[in-house]
């Protein structure tokens, strides 16, 4: 996993819990990075596992809440480094109809190493989408929050249906209907 992930979401928990959480959330896991990350490094994604599910015990909140609000943040990070993806767009389902077959292809020029999510479209039409999501990550609400920003982004409202095709939620079906 790229370590601007692992980067951002130490900033984001700073941000919103302090240093000490940082710290302390860091101390609990068992990282072979010792929690030092960089942008451009690559570390194992149970790290990352490890800090969510410890910041989760902290808090009381969700893994899967906590990746939602994690996926809200780091739109902000891609509207600020990436702005040209956001350029080529007048519409969020043609934004996120395009993730697979123009963003994906793009973010792998920028980090080769990166290993992504697939979103499959099944239907598209010109307010809604639906989509399946397979990734062996389970980083489902990580997405949503990234969809959730993308419709604000165009000062526009989704409501955007989250269904579990495998429990484990390394596939699943996202139907959203613009409003």
């Amino acid at each position: 996993m790229k370590g601007i992930v692992f980067t951002e979401f130490l900033e984001l928990v700073e941000e919103k819990f302090g240093f000490e959480t940082v710290d302390e959330i860091i101390e609990k896991s068992d990282l072979k990075s010792n929690g030092v990350y960089t942008s451009i490094g690559t570390y194992d994604f149970s790290e990352m596992l490890q800090l969510v599910q410890h910041l989760s015990a902290k808090t009381t909140i969700s893994i899967d809440q906590l990746l939602l609000v994690y996926g809200e943040h780091f739109f902000s990070v891609l509207e600020t480094n990436y702005p040209s993806f956001f350029k080529l767009y007048t519409d969020p389902i043609e934004m996120l109809a395009s993730i697979e077959n123009h963003i994906h292809v793009e973010v792998i020029k920028i980090y080769p190493e990166a290993e992504l999510p697939t979103f499959e479209v099944v239907e598209r039409a010109e307010n809604s989408l639906i989509m399946i999501y397979k990734s062996s990550r389970s980083m489902h609400h990580f997405g949503l929050g990234l969809m959730n920003k993308t419709f604000e982004h165009f000062n526009s409202k989704a409501t955007i249906v989250l269904e579990k095709i495998k429990a484990d939620g390394t596939e699943v079906k996202f139907s959203i209907t613009k409003n």
